[in-house]
């Protein structure tokens, strides 16, 4: 074997050391996360609130979360290929000062207009999160560590939607729109500060190899390279298949559901959106390890996810009249497994490509599942105002994506598999054969 690498190979080198200097860089990165998390989830709890402000149908509302959601699907790509040239501080730093100023300008808009910019504002400061945390926790970390650091950056994430449900909701109730949201958009402000003073990109030492010059057809190498990989595709796929029930009754749908389409006071609902919000964190923790010590288990865990959501769905839409209690708790701890779930796709996309595409490849996985929650946000405004509130008509739209969802994965599974085989066996060739 020559000595030179193969493109499509990572080249071996010294994976970063971790320690507490990497817990403390990387949990501020992962705070950036939470804030922006309780800025996206927001609405969710004020829903009915702004469509008394705004004067808007269910099919207006759903716009809030639809350009929300486009921004930030439609920035994906862009920002993976932002973090790959430019480094996790810079793209983190303008995204908290985007997410910021939309959340303040949320709690002083007037019109629905200026509402919907501000929205889109806040989407495109969001959109450069997560990527950037999954950046961050790969230049400070060994890769061994990547799936249970990957679930506990959207464990905390979701603390942020906690924040939401138990704090958000009820401030809102006493102080009302503007105080509330004006005062959450401080947070914003502080993380700016502490981003700029204390984040760094890497550990002394593990800087990553120059990234190339981008030239006329950078951008489109780094895309057609990460999709031609089969695992950045599956990995779209499962976040397309396994976010979506999840996100759309928290974002939006969740309250009006349990409240106008079950009969539970906003107390009762607000507790049953924490639920969800509390199972997501518990489930994280053991999709992670589970992950970390049997890769294996990636698609069966998917699958199995997809497969409870659909079952428990089915059995709360189709029950006659309202749905029990215990039925409705079961669904809540059910869609708590969506968010980890969606973060098995990044475990598929991760080994599939080199250090200098992870940016590129993650925007695409996550492109995936929020794609699907806009399409199912739209679908659900829609079909309520066409059916004067029937949410068993409305939330069916769910089981259409899931069934798209599980067929793109049964199909690419043994293609992504069989290459991620070829690349292990090709990197330990590499790794006897290649001076370090």
């Amino acid at each position: 074997m020559s000595g030179a690498t193969s493109p499509d190979v990572p080249p071996v080198h010294q994976d970063p050391p971790g320690g507490s200097r990497a817990v403390a860089v990387w949990g501020l990165g992962v705070t950036v996360y939470f804030v922006a998390i309780t800025y996206r989830t927001s609405l969710g709890v004020a829903a009915l609130d702004a469509s008394e402000r705004f004067d808007i149908n269910a099919s207006a509302l759903s716009t809030f979360s639809i350009l929300q959601l486009l921004v930030y699907a439609g920035m994906q790509i862009p920002v993976g290929l932002l973090v790959d040239r430019l480094g996790t501080k810079k793209v983190l730093t303008l995204g908290v000062v985007l997410f910021t100023a939309g959340q303040f300008g949320f709690a002083f808009s007037e019109s629905y207009v200026a509402a919907l910019a501000c929205r889109a504002l806040l989407g495109c400061g969001d959109a450069m999160t997560f990527i950037s945390v999954l950046r961050l926790g790969s230049r400070w970390f060994p890769a061994k560590r990547g799936p249970i650091i990957a679930q506990v950056a959207g464990l905390i994430g979701m603390a942020g939607n906690l924040v939401t449900t138990l704090v958000l909701a009820r401030v809102l109730g006493v102080f009302g729109w503007t105080p509330t949201f004006a005062a959450s958009a401080l947070g914003g402000v502080l993380i700016l500060v502490l981003v700029v003073v204390f984040l760094k990109d890497h550990p002394a030492g593990h800087a990553p190899p120059p990234a190339p010059q981008p030239g006329s057809g950078y951008v489109r190498r780094q895309i057609q390279q990460a999709w031609r990989e089969p695992g950045t595709r599956l990995g779209m796929w499962v976040h397309f298949t396994t976010q979506f029930p999840g996100m759309v009754f928290l974002l939006l749908w969740g309250m009006p559901f349990l409240v106008e389409g079950q009969g539970l006071t906003r107390a009762a609902a607000g507790e049953l959106l924490t639920l969800v919000v509390l199972s997501n964190m518990c489930i994280g923790l053991v999709y992670g390890q589970v992950i970390a010590r049997h890769h294996a288990a990636r698609a069966p865990l998917a699958l199995g996810t997809v497969a409870a959501t659909a079952g428990v769905w089915a059995a709360v839409l189709l029950w006659p009249g309202h749905a029990p209690a215990w039925l409705l708790v079961t669904l809540c701890a059910v869609l708590g497994a969506c968010g980890p779930a969606s973060m098995i796709g990044f475990d598929f996309a991760r080994p599939a490509n080199p250090p200098q595409r992870q940016g590129t490849a993650s925007g695409i996985v996550n492109m995936g599942g929020f794609t699907a929650s806009m399409s199912t946000l739209l679908a659900v405004g829609v079909l309520l105002d066409l059916t004067g509130g029937d949410f068993t008509v409305a939330f069916s739209c769910v089981f259409v994506l899931e069934a798209l969802g599980v067929w793109q994965i049964l199909r690419l599974r043994p293609r992504a598999h069989r290459r991620e085989r070829e690349r292990v066996v090709a990197s330990r060739v590499e790794a006897v054969h290649v001076p370090v």
